[in-house]
């Protein structure tokens, strides 16, 4: 069975939340998120990106950026512009992208419970990704954002949601994406936390590397002499996530970009074309039909059929797998995509135009467009104990960042006050 923990969360006053949610760490990278958080103080950047406040000339991954973080958290918990909630609930968070509804409940999920696989994943974790988001939550000693969660629609939880959506909102706001983002709590959160003791298993969708880095932290911190809490659960044996029922859930694809081809574009594609089926210059670069894949390289976008996998497991068959079993390994000689550098990846919210950007401006020489994975063969794959690929699911919409935030001082009850050790 599943456990979450209502939670005190430090969270922005009403009149101050829209300058400081912000999009979460791993869509927008450093350029970016700085030029986001120009002139927002507050944006919670500062403390999911805490680089853009040192000269861009410093490594992101020095221990500055991590101390940078851990100040910049601390600040965000003691401002007069935030509060923490006086007693631990549970929170429902919707989001409305292009008319589509995905509403979740927003708890502490169980460290425990996702290393003796109730949080199941699906997806291989990139190393240094995990030691980056560990080494942010041992400096700030906070889970500073959620990861989003799925799990097997349930009627009463369904219900239970509802009725909490008819009171009156903390927040309410439309986002510069056009995304509208509410956020109720819970008056009683016993009937939720009972709800779902009868949901078997959970699955994660967006934050395997949160989720992973979470576990570590935990482990580090049960064995430090200074990580005693008062509380019966300390703060960092959960996390914070969202969850949705899966019908609630939408997938983009994840594609690829390829540094460097073993020939020149265009004798590359000559080679794809003769073992492959391709149809070159094709008008859409989206693909139709799971199957295939559009290639943009030599000018222009190409359609390849991937032949089928030899493999007998659901994992398998997924276009991400026959993409690497096919392409990937034997003609570009990229065995591990969570270490090998010749390979990077981009969510589907960037569009085709970002790919073949990436492409004409020399960054890379092939670009992949992928047919998104479906939320079915997500659980299929983490059901029968299997793991996809590194980056094959993206999901929209995106949460924000810095409007429920878990600190490990907030589970020292009736203490808002302390402040652990950095």
């Amino acid at each position: 069975m599943a456990t979450v923990h209502p939670f005190r969360a430090v969270r922005p006053l009403p009149q101050h939340f829209e300058e400081i949610a912000s999009v979460p760490y791993d869509v927008v990278d450093t350029t970016e998120a700085r030029d986001r958080a120009e002139g927002r103080p507050r944006s919670f950047l500062h403390v999911a990106r805490p680089e853009i406040d040192l000269a861009p000339e410093r490594d992101t991954y020095e221990d500055a950026v991590y101390e940078q973080g851990a100040v910049n958290l601390r600040q965000f918990v003691e401002a007069d512009y935030t509060l923490r909630d006086e007693a631990p609930t549970v929170y429902v968070y919707r989001l409305v992208m292009d008319g589509r509804e995905q509403t979740g409940v927003f708890g502490g999920v169980s460290v425990a419970e996702y290393d003796e696989g109730t949080i199941v994943k699906h997806e291989e974790t990139r190393p240094a990704k995990e030691d980056d988001r560990t080494r942010h939550i041992l400096a700030q000693q906070a889970h500073a954002e959620p990861v989003m969660l799925t799990y097997r629609d349930n009627e009463t939880i369904h219900a239970l949601v509802s009725d909490t959506q008819e009171h009156e909102p903390l927040y309410d706001f439309e986002a510069e994406d056009g995304v509208r983002h509410t956020v109720w709590k819970a008056s009683a959160p016993s009937p939720l936390v009972e709800a779902f003791q009868n949901v078997d298993h959970l699955y994660i969708a967006d934050g395997h590397h949160r989720c992973k880095a979470a576990s570590r932290a935990a482990a580090t911190l049960r064995q430090s002499e200074t990580a005693g809490s008062k509380a019966d659960i300390p703060g960092y044996e959960m996390f914070t996530a969202v969850l949705f029922p899966m019908s609630h859930m939408h997938i983009m694809a994840y594609n690829r970009v390829v540094y460097e081809l073993p020939a020149s574009p265009g004798d590359f594609l000559e080679q794809l074309a003769r073992d492959f089926d391709v149809v070159r210059d094709v008008d859409d670069p989206v693909p139709s039909q799971k199957g295939t894949v559009c290639l943009y390289l030599d000018g222009g976008w190409h359609r390849l059929a991937l032949p089928e996998t030899s493999g007998d497991r659901v994992v398998d068959r997924l276009d991400v797998s026959r993409l690497s079993e096919h392409l990937l390994e034997p003609r570009l000689d990229i065995s591990d995509q969570r270490r090998d550098p010749n390979i990077d990846f981009v969510g589907g919210i960037r569009g085709t135009d970002a790919l073949e950007a990436r492409v004409e401006n020399g960054a890379a020489q092939l670009a992949i467009s992928m047919y998104p994975t479906r939320i079915e063969e997500l659980v299929a794959v983490s059901d029968e104990g299997s793991l996809m690929p590194p980056k094959s699911t993206w999901f929209e919409p995106k949460l924000r960042s810095g409007l429920l935030v878990h600190d490990f001082a907030g589970d020292v009850p009736g203490d808002a006050s302390v402040t652990p050790a950095i």
